[in-house]
């Protein structure tokens, strides 16, 4: 079987939206186990000039079901910053799962060659589905589920690599 725009895409939003999904429970865990409002945390940031840990979870739903839905319409703009609780949050990510899981490979892989722009004001910048995948959505994901963990980190949720990692794709 070869490699496909799904394999690359689709399947790897889903390793690491499960891992985020895992990583948020615990946090949900800890904070509870601690007397930490989960609220308070929502609008952590890492860095005074950095996006709260809100954002970043609306950002990994954005740049995975977002992503494939403007390749579809052949359009990607900004996310639209809802505020949301820790609950609404984890439900963000709960339901970009389950959209995702329910993409057949063929209509993904169908994506491929079509033409599609990133829209972010006055820019507009052009790529091809495949394209915008692999060298926008795909690096923002996984620059943004990195910080969701490193900020649940920072406020002292256990976690350990194996829970960015997600489940793995083994030989079967």
């Amino acid at each position: 079987m070869a490699f496909s725009l799904y394999d690359a895409s689709v399947a790897n939003y889903l390793q690491t939206l499960g891992a985020v999904s895992v990583v948020l429970d615990r946090g949900l865990t800890y904070f509870r186990e601690n007397n930490v409002d989960p609220e308070q945390i929502v609008e952590t940031r890492l860095a005074p000039d950095m996006l709260p840990f809100r954002f970043q979870i609306i950002s990994v739903a954005h740049h995975s079901r977002g992503a494939i839905e403007a390749a579809k319409n052949g359009v990607f703009t900004p996310p639209t910053m809802n505020q949301l609780d820790y609950a609404g949050l984890q439900a963000l990510v709960t339901d970009t799962e389950k959209e995702l899981s329910n993409l057949s490979r063929d209509a993904v892989n169908a994506l491929e060659g079509r033409d599609m722009v990133f829209k972010m004001g006055d820019r507009t910048l052009p790529f091809t589905a495949e394209n915008f995948l692999m060298s926008f959505s795909l690096p923002n994901f996984y620059f943004h589920a990195a910080t969701t963990y490193d900020i649940l980190r920072l406020k002292g949720v256990p976690l350990g690599k194996r829970y960015y990692m997600g489940r793995l794709r083994m030989k079967s």
